[in-house]
């Protein structure tokens, strides 16, 4: 099964980041995010054998246990590569990113343990909203939204399939935040 680790806001939240994304000028090319879907991916796992999900969820139910829930807020459209060269649109966090970093680096050490390669590139965190076809959209984007907060109190190990229509998740694993908020992130 083809597998990542998320944090899922509520569903009012990432109803209004795409509302947000949808006020940019763009055209038909831009596939949008379903709103079921819009998620902070933690850790992109791949492929993942059956055999391996009882240590995923061990290595998961660690993590949470001394991670305390934070609170978030949405700060500011982007895109990658590049505004100028946009294929994919995204909503940032402001508030409550150091605590993503710190979350995703956590689960990141845990499942190299399990031999899962390590990221390479620094963890930005972000709600993508749509994939823009074919050539990229050149975007002025906003220099900041009205930011939406909402409460991190758990990451959900998900399952992907792919289809023509788009991805459908299903969460394979739910783990609550249940560390101290004294004792950091």
């Amino acid at each position: 099964m083809r597998a990542f680790v998320a944090v899922f806001p509520p569903p009012e939240v990432r109803r209004e980041a795409l509302a947000w994304a949808k006020r940019l000028p763009s055209d038909d090319r831009v596939r949008w995010t379903r709103p079921e879907n819009v998620h902070l991916t933690l850790k992109f796992l791949g492929d993942v054998q059956s055999e391996a999900l009882e240590g995923i969820r061990a290595a998961l139910g660690e993590v949470c246990a001394v991670h305390a829930p934070f609170d978030a807020v949405l700060a500011q459209l982007g895109a990658f590569p590049s505004a100028r060269r946009a294929k994919i649109l995204w909503i940032g966090v402001g508030v409550g990113s150091d605590w993503l970093r710190s979350l995703a680096a956590d689960v990141d050490d845990a499942l190299a343990s399990l031999g899962f390669e390590r990221e390479k590139r620094p963890y930005v965190p972000h709600l993508t909203l749509g994939r823009v076809r074919g050539r990229p959209l050149n975007l002025d984007l906003p220099s900041g939204v009205e930011g939406t907060g909402f409460r991190v109190r758990r990451v959900e190990l998900t399952e992907s399939t792919l289809a023509p229509e788009g991805a459908t998740y299903r969460t394979v694993g739910d783990f609550a935040l249940e560390g101290k908020p004294e004792n950091g992130c």
